[in-house]
């Protein structure tokens, strides 16, 4: 969650005041005795009565929140494109081909319907895009952890920690059965791991197929009224019902890479909402 903006440091960094305060300051050199002194005690008493009342302005508010989210939406878009770069050429071809197609459907809707904007439906790609690269990052990131265990393994010392529990002595047994508690912990976390990139194997097909049912309807509309035609509102609800289980299975995630590296040594899509009579 992005933290609260500091509206009184917003206000005192806003160029107009900074360049006020500069210009206060230049006449009150400028001037000399005795006159300088009345300038910057001017000036100070007007600063002061600024950042007593424009700090506190709900529409100063809104302005400050609104170029706080522009921020943070350009400092996710900087993450996101570091992120792609870190992927393999399989997965980078997969993500560009996506960017294009994105942008292909927004230049043929344009040019075959002669508007000048998208509809906000079309515009969700934009978010469906960015959430194709947010899900391919953990799912090659899941797969890892899930080469990098050996599940026979453990599997194996389940079964070796259980037929030892029935010889062994009361103080041998506790230990055996912290073992074999954390044992069953990291067969379940792995096994929640794998649930998950089947998951989102099915909602990387569901995106990739889905621009490319929109690209059809673009291409082939008879009409603006066929767009309506396509869900984007089921597909929309599979990415944000995809994105709750995800965080579900982060703090397993965490664990598992956390424990990895012990052993080898020391992204709601923006909203949409539809009328559809």
């Amino acid at each position: 969650m992005d933290e609260k903006p500091n509206y009184f440091v917003e206000a005192l960094k806003e160029p107009l005041n900074l360049w006020s305060l500069v210009a206060v300051l230049g006449i009150a050199v400028y001037m000399g005795e005795p006159m300088s002194l009345f300038i910057a005690l001017g000036g100070l008493v007007a600063e002061g009565i600024y950042l007593l009342t424009v700090p506190f302005l709900p529409a100063y508010k809104r302005i400050v929140e609104r170029r706080q989210m522009k921020r943070a939406a350009a400092e996710r878009r900087k993450a996101r494109e570091e992120m792609i770069k870190t992927f393999d050429p399989r997965e980078r071809e997969a993500v560009e081909y996506l960017r294009w197609l994105k942008k292909q459907i927004y230049s043929n809707y344009m040019r075959f319907t002669r508007s000048r904007t998208i509809p906000p439906e079309i515009r969700s790609l934009d978010a469906m895009w960015d959430r194709f690269v947010d899900f391919l990052d953990i799912y090659r990131r899941c797969k890892h952890h899930l080469r990098s265990f050996n599940r026979q393994a453990i599997q194996n010392q389940i079964a070796l920690a259980e037929r030892q529990l029935q010889t062994a002595d009361d103080k041998t047994r506790r230990i055996i059965e912290g073992n074999l508690q954390i044992l069953r912990e990291r067969l379940t976390e792995y096994e929640s791991v794998e649930r998950a990139v089947k998951l989102l194997e099915v909602q990387l097909q569901s995106i990739e197929n889905f621009f490319g049912l929109v690209n059809d309807k673009v291409m082939t509309m008879s009409s603006v009224d066929s767009i309506s035609s396509l869900d984007f509102d089921s597909i929309l609800s599979s990415i944000e019902v995809t994105r709750s289980v995800l965080e579900e299975t982060a703090p397993i995630m965490s664990a598992l890479e956390a424990l990895s590296s012990a052993e080898e040594e020391p992204v709601r899509p923006r909203s949409m909402t539809s009328e559809r009579s």
